[in-house]
């Protein structure tokens, strides 16, 4: 069994309203392509480096509601990136996944408190990990710092999601490349699933020097941690034809989900299989 899926590697600006057209136009190729579900990075309402606040819009707002007619008009699954309100004056760093039956979104779980920036001074986590069917196939989401935390995508994986998916805004320094593909690839193994891991594209070193703003490179992984395709940093639409046969073998053959132990505060493991 197979699934077409797409990974739209935009840039986003500061407008949510062009950014909503990103999305529109992304989805409508990926569409015309034949893919499933489409996905944009973490941070496609608005990029990092600007006050979230003011942007930050409820899941019934017209952003969203705006992604919510795109992906009906395109007939496919769309997720990506925005950020909402929060009840205590931060806001949350959220995916809203929706089209085919799809409606649910995921708040970032670990923020980006590393690297010398503090997402949690203006960003409250989230804390549910999430699952959504998509024809039939169970999708994990995450977004960007998410992906250094292995045991979020074993739980998304034992939890039914073959498909792990990153949303990202990947920080650019010297190395972040090298571990973005190399964390996919990771994360992969452990949860044997395939990870599709999209970031925003990179633009350019005066917008890099404000935040996280996106250093490209997004990826498709095998269950194995094969690169099954990647972009290089400009804006690209991407479509892989993901193998979810090989999910399951890998699974058969590989047994790390059925094999785990959890160990005790004393220090003693105890098998999960």
């Amino acid at each position: 069994m197979a699934m077409r899926i797409a990974l739209a590697q935009i840039q986003s600006g500061t407008d949510p309203s062009a950014n909503l057209e990103l999305v529109e136009d992304y989805s409508r190729r990926a569409a015309d392509a034949g893919a499933a579900m489409v996905l944009f990075p973490e941070a496609t309402m608005c990029r990092f480096g600007v006050s979230l606040k003011p942007v930050a819009e409820p899941l019934d707002g017209p952003w969203s509601s705006g992604v919510r007619a795109v992906a009906e008009r395109s007939g496919i699954v769309v997720v990506a990136g925005m950020f909402c309100p929060s009840d205590d004056g931060r806001v949350t760093n959220t995916l809203v996944a929706t089209g085919r039956g799809v409606d649910a979104h995921y708040d970032k779980i670990h923020l980006y408190d590393a690297f010398g920036f503090t997402e949690s001074r203006s960003v409250a986590p989230g804390f549910e990990p999430v699952v959504i069917t998509v024809d039939g196939v169970g999708v994990g989401l995450t977004t960007c710092y998410d992906v250094r935390f292995p045991e979020q995508f074993v739980e998304l994986a034992q939890r039914g999601a073959q498909i792990l998916t990153v949303h990202a805004s990947w920080g650019s320094g010297p190395g972040k490349l090298d571990q973005w593909t190399l964390l996919a690839r990771a994360r992969a193994i452990d949860a044997t699933s395939v990870v599709a891991a999209v970031g925003q594209a990179y633009p350019g070193d005066e917008v890099a020097a404000v935040g996280p703003t996106g250093v490209g490179g997004s990826l498709v992984c095998s269950p194995t941690g094969d690169v099954l395709a990647a972009a290089g940093d400009d804006p690209r639409l991407l479509v892989v034809d993901v193998d979810l046969d090989s999910v399951e073998k890998a699974r058969d053959t590989v047994a790390v989900l059925r094999n785990r132990t959890e160990f005790a505060p004393s220090g003693r493991a105890q098998s999960l299989g």
